[in-house]
């Protein structure tokens, strides 16, 4: 179960979302679509078309490892940074790892209908049975639930029975869960009138995930929910979490340390399914951008700074800062900066 934050206009958030049904064609999985927000139909027909010859993936390499030669050529590293592990935005050798997809071009309808889709429109779900109510719920999750298990149990996805035809994997795409338009009210107070609904539906959720072949993505208007407790709720409940900011209308949009960027990827929570203990990136600091044709996501790295006056600070400065600084740790750091210097 991956929980994604979208950001603030959902654009970025939107594409990540494509990028998984996408893959889900492209590998010949099943597919699960559900949203309030627009119809699912248009959602299939706005996906980007994959990159089959896999000269995009080359080029990334081919791209990283001139890079980090010309860094290397250009900069004189000192002797004590010598030895320390060399950051790199993307790995120097090009290895297959899924598909690329090319964000400028659609998706041919012929490989789009390839594989088996189910669709979700909650608004025409509703209209057909609006009074549903079920598991103590709104009527929207509810029926969506309802409608997730009927798929898991008929197509064969059902993990704790035997099947007999070939199994195959559901790919399970959820838009905008918890907005107003699902009937959810967690977005427009900070006390809401039903504030388990959401908690309860990823519970019930998350257990009909682990006794299948399935995999879900859930995009939620998180920048929205000012209740911590829910989101703290929502987090445990899900095995991956991940945050889009977008630099659109902020003040990083137009600082130049974030001219290549286009938005900041936070890694809340990473999976450990049946493990004692969690897996531990090596680093956190991602940002993502929006290329011609390609959606990537990076390691941040700020410029180095290139300027003639090398900025340090002077006795007096370091004086007027110790002031400024409790004594204890702080006062000892400044006494070992001027060691150093």
């Amino acid at each position: 179960l991956v929980f994604t934050e979208e950001d603030k206009y959902g654009l970025y958030s939107d594409l990540l979302f494509k990028y998984f049904l996408a893959e889900g064609i492209v590998c010949g999985h099943d597919l699960f679509v559900a949203s309030a927000k627009e119809h699912p139909d248009n959602i299939l027909k706005e996906l980007p078309a994959p990159l089959l010859d896999d000269t995009s993936g080359k080029e990334l390499g081919d791209e990283a490892a001139a890079k980090s030669e010309d860094f290397q050529d250009s900069m004189k590293i000192a002797w004590r940074y010598q030895n320390l592990p060399k950051m790199e935005t993307s790995p120097t050798t090009y290895t297959k790892f899924g598909h690329y997809y090319d964000v400028s071009k659609k998706m041919s309808p012929e490989l789009c209908q390839s594989v088996k889709r189910h669709i979700f429109y909650l608004h025409e779900e509703l209209s057909l049975e609006p009074k549903m109510k079920a598991w103590n719920m709104n009527s929207g999750y509810a029926r969506l639930l309802q409608s997730i298990q009927k798929i898991i149990s008929q197509e064969g996805f059902d993990g704790s029975d035997p099947q007999k035809k070939q199994r195959n994997v559901l790919r399970i795409g959820i838009q905008s869960l918890g907005s107003l338009l699902w009937g959810d009210d967690v977005c427009c107070s900070d006390t809401p009138e039903d504030p388990h609904s959401l908690t309860k539906f990823l519970y019930v959720l998350r257990g009909l995930l682990r006794k299948s072949l399935s995999a879900c993505i859930i995009t939620v208007p998180a920048h929205l929910i000012q209740n911590k407790a829910i989101m703290e709720r929502v987090t445990n409940l899900s095995d991956m979490v991940v945050g889009l900011e977008s630099f659109i209308g902020s003040e990083r949009e137009t600082n130049p340390l974030y001219k290549d960027y286009h938005g900041l990827v936070h890694v809340h929570q990473i999976p450990r399914l049946n493990s004692l203990i969690c897996d531990v990136s090596d680093t956190k600091d991602l940002a993502f951008r929006l290329k011609r044709k390609q959606f990537t996501i990076e390691r941040l790295h700020l410029p180095p700074d290139l300027s003639d006056t090398v900025s340090r600070a002077s006795k007096q400065d370091l004086a007027g800062s110790a002031k400024l600084l409790s004594s204890g740790c702080g006062a000892m750091a400044i006494g070992k900066k001027h060691l150093d210097f």
